[in-house]
């Protein structure tokens, strides 16, 4: 596949997106933002990599002034090595992100579950975990979902069977996602 061909197979793949979840997510995560409460975002591999970023951009992309008075709260449950690695090491890396999550979550909380395959046992773990505590879930996916598919409350999901391609869709649609939160919280007055 030259690159002109990639090009167009990736603009396919984004055309492939319901916009819907989109629109969904942005709504989700400016009402975390209404209420204070904190966005918890996690993923193994590429997709930690997109769940670190994400955060980031949460945290402080979103903000209309570096002195804005209410930031979103969102962490990335994949970055705090230290912690993640003592977790894995003493309790399973099946539990990192539940452990994690019993630490920091309140009832209200929101959960951004990224899994390319949906089948990940640790993101599964932390997200029935996060439906049994109180936490609004969203599971972001790729391939045929998984059953993270089925087991988050909502749903972000790239139908395509190419991680590399998913992920990038992921953080492309991520992208999109906090340029319209910035919008929402530079004209917000509550």
């Amino acid at each position: 596949m030259n690159f002109s061909e990639y090009r167009a197979y990736t603009q396919r793949a984004l055309e492939s997106v319901n916009e819907g979840e989109i629109t969904a997510l942005v709504e989700t995560l400016f009402d975390a933002y209404r209420r204070g409460a904190m966005v918890f975002v996690i993923g193994n591999g590429g997709s930690a990599a997109n769940a670190s970023h994400f955060a980031q951009d949460l945290a402080k992309g979103t903000r209309p002034s570096p002195d804005h008075p209410r930031p979103l709260r969102a962490l990335s449950l994949t970055d705090n090595i230290a912690f993640f690695s003592a977790l894995g090491n003493d309790e399973g890396y099946d539990k990192v992100f539940v452990q994690q999550l019993r630490t920091f979550c309140s009832p209200g909380d929101v959960l951004v579950a990224i899994s390319g395959s949906g089948n990940s046992p640790n993101v599964l773990r932390a997200v029935e975990y996060a439906n049994a505590n109180g936490l609004h879930t969203v599971g972001v996916t790729g391939f045929s979902g998984g059953a993270l598919h089925g087991i988050a409350a909502q749903r972000l999901h790239v139908p395509l069977n190419d991680m590399c391609t998913a992920e990038s869709i992921h953080s492309i649609v991520f992208h999109y996602v906090i340029l319209e939160l910035q919008k929402l919280l530079a004209a917000d007055t509550v």
